[in-house]
């Protein structure tokens, strides 16, 4: 960080670790305020906004404002960005078996015996 500044992607990682912890959809003051407040609102808005868009997000009306939850817990979202990065390439059985050629033996196992073959 550089001049008080956030790494790109920590700033969404903090707030998506605050609406996983939270376990209830949390208006933009509620993540700014279990955020310890040094945001402005209008930034932890933008955040949440951006999110919504990109599909990590859902929202719902609460009065004037929205209150934003996660789509999943971690690993559904970290499932789900394997999936959008595989989904629309043509060559989705190329991509699957460089997937699997990088994996450790160890991970290689615990695939297999996901699949129902191991």
């Amino acid at each position: 960080m550089t001049g008080g500044r956030r790494a790109a992607g920590a700033l969404e990682s903090e707030i998506m670790t605050v609406l996983q912890q939270a376990g209830e959809p949390l208006s933009p003051a509620g993540v700014r305020q279990r955020l310890d407040g040094d945001l402005a609102y209008t930034t932890v808005v933008t955040i949440l906004t951006r999110m919504h868009g990109k599909g990590l997000l859902v929202r719902g009306k609460s009065g004037r404002a929205y209150r934003y939850a996660p789509v999943s817990d971690e690993p559904g979202l970290v499932a789900r960005r394997m999936y959008q990065a595989l989904d629309g390439r043509p060559d989705r059985a190329a991509v699957l078996a460089r997937f699997v050629e990088s994996l450790s033996d160890q991970d290689e196992r615990l695939v297999r015996t996901l699949l129902g073959s191991g």
